[in-house]
């Protein structure tokens, strides 16, 4: 599957994690996003590595594993790999594709460089990091 960069700034302006973005910067992003196909059970990130992107779920499923127990399910507009990006320590999980399964990969080096000339997209990723610690607090205090 190859996706135009128009595309995959539609793409990434239905993810959470960059949601309300100008379109400027979602061209930005998208032109920076490769793509990246995975088989069924293939890593998509491993725990313990460090991370150097982060991915979009664009079409297949994927689960989240540590330490052998099944954390998540994720699909397509879900995103992965955005703490060990930010805080470049090492992945707290691992992501495997079930079934075929496409993402949208943006390098670690490539985010920063836009971050540090787009205010909004700092914003962006803050929010998006406050709406997954709410959600992992409400799952985990239930």
């Amino acid at each position: 599957m190859t996706m135009t960069v128009a595309e995959r700034a539609a793409l990434l302006s239905r993810v959470t994690l960059f949601a309300g973005l100008p379109e400027a910067s979602l061209q930005a992003l998208a032109e920076l996003a490769g793509e990246a196909e995975f088989g069924d059970g293939d890593a998509i990130v491993l725990q313990g590595q460090v991370g150097t992107g982060l991915f979009v779920i664009v079409a297949g499923a994927a689960r989240v594993v540590r330490g052998g127990e099944e954390l998540d399910r994720l699909g397509p507009g879900d995103y992965l790999g955005e703490l060990a990006v930010i805080d470049r320590m090492p992945r707290m999980a691992s992501v495997f594709a079930v079934g075929p399964t496409t993402c949208l990969a943006l390098a670690s080096w490539d985010l920063f460089r836009r971050v540090d000339g787009d205010p909004e997209l700092v914003h962006s990723l803050l929010r998006g990091l406050a709406l997954r610690v709410r959600h992992l607090s409400e799952h985990h205090s239930h």
